[in-house]
């Protein structure tokens, strides 16, 4: 078996987040693929859980929704019912309940929409390009893929430019809240449960909320009623409104996932092109390559590792049987790195189609609201950045995000001559 991370021999605990700091353990995904594809999974630090890993058994899974649920939470973690509902977003629901919010918002969130966002995310590129760029060697996610999602992130939420670095740092701190670089209070070290009513049970949460209050209310008193946030806060056909926790929970989830998933994305895709020189050559000939480079680019990266559902009853799969109330998680990580549904999977191919890949949860309801943004926001990056090179290579170790749920290079230090 290839050795793809040096930690990983096959049989890495999956639970850990230590495990990842070195990368995704893709030798005990491949081995699980091939042997044990409906894992039963041991976890010290709560209930067991059935891993899925192959591709096509978590479309399937996917799929049926009826049978494999999202209404009690969707990471590894055990909640309460009481802490749950604190903390859940449109994320954690199923059925209408879910597309009700969803019908609110997804309009912001379509192609057509996004697309008028594109000479903006330019504009923001070559800024932030011009910046980093001016210096030869340089940590490429902290001043680059970072800088992206951040900035857009304020246009989308109507937030001043000032507080985007506060509200990011937050962002950090909730969904890699298992990362001693992002926060204090890390989960895995932690006993206190002070904030465990909180997302992410996170004392950032506590801080969000805060600031979500303040700045409707700023919102209201000045008139100011565009953009997404107040999209959320209006009533459904049935005249129903969102209450003020669920806002602040949204508030919180799109400054958490509207930035990591797209800045780690990033990094990956700036890592391969310093892994395999070709991509450089391939992005500067342009063409159709931009129409599928950033969905193999999001492939690589698969910055959600997995997803959590939970049996609401028994199912049968691989001859064996997962019983109501189990814990399924999907581990994406692993399904975009399927041979049996990618050809080389360990290979970038820019020009790779079809392109089945899962980072976006294809095949159900919850298909991330985001996708068009992060298309959208990686194509025009690497579009600037490639005619902007000569040459790009990696200069000392590269860093993880200690985690298994947020899966993403947090430094990636590289030198540069410029075209």
């Amino acid at each position: 078996m290839t050795s793809w991370t040096s930690n990983d021999d096959g049989y890495a605990d999956l639970t850990s987040h230590d495990t990842f700091v070195e990368g995704p353990p893709h030798n005990t995904f491949a081995r699980l693929r091939k042997d044990d594809p409906l894992h039963w999974t041991s976890w010290q630090g709560g209930e067991d859980f059935w891993s899925v890993t192959r591709h096509a058994d978590i479309l399937e899974l996917n799929r049926n929704t009826e049978v494999f649920s999202s209404a009690r939470g969707i990471r590894m973690e055990d909640q309460t019912y009481e802490e749950y509902m604190a903390r859940r977003t449109f994320q954690e629901t199923d059925g209408a309940e879910h597309r009700a919010v969803r019908m609110k918002v997804q309009k912001a969130f379509s192609a057509p929409v996004i697309a008028g966002f594109e000479e903006d995310i330019r504009g923001l590129c070559v800024d932030i390009l011009d910046q980093a760029l001016s210096q030869q060697t340089f940590d490429a996610t902290k001043q680059i893929a970072r800088e992206l999602p951040m900035r857009m992130l304020g246009r989308i939420l109507g937030v001043p430019d000032a507080d985007l670095p506060w509200l990011v740092e937050k962002g950090d701190a909730l969904i890699s809240n298992t990362d001693p670089d992002f926060t204090d209070h890390v989960l895995d070290r932690m006993t206190t449960d002070d904030f465990r009513m909180m997302p992410f049970n996170s004392p950032a949460g506590a801080e969000l909320y805060t600031y979500a209050t303040e700045l409707m209310d700023q919102k209201n008193a000045t008139g100011d009623t565009d953009g997404i946030l107040h999209m959320i806060r209006q009533p459904d056909e049935d005249g129903n409104v969102i209450s003020e926790n669920e806002f602040r929970n949204f508030f919180c989830l799109l400054v958490a996932a509207g930035n990591d998933t797209t800045r780690y994305s990033i990094s990956a895709g700036i890592q391969a092109m310093c892994v395999q020189p070709e991509l450089l050559s391939q992005m500067k000939a342009g063409g159709d390559v931009w129409k599928t480079a950033p969905d193999e680019i999001i492939r690589w990266a698969s910055p959600a590792s997995y997803f959590r559902r939970t049996a609401t009853q028994d199912y049968q799969m691989h001859g064996k049987t997962i019983r109501e109330g189990d814990k399924v998680l999907y581990w994406f990580i692993s399904g975009n790195r399927d041979d049996a549904a990618f050809d080389q999977p360990f290979h970038v191919d820019l020009h790779r189609t079809p392109n089945r890949h899962l980072a976006f949860g294809q095949g159900g309801p919850h298909l991330c609201l985001g996708m068009w943004l992060a298309r959208l926001e990686i194509r025009v990056l690497f579009q600037e950045l490639a005619k902007r090179l000569s040459h790009i290579e990696a200069v000392g170790p590269h860093k993880f995000v200690r985690s298994n749920f947020v899966g993403g290079l947090k430094e990636l230090p590289v030198t540069i001559s410029l075209a």
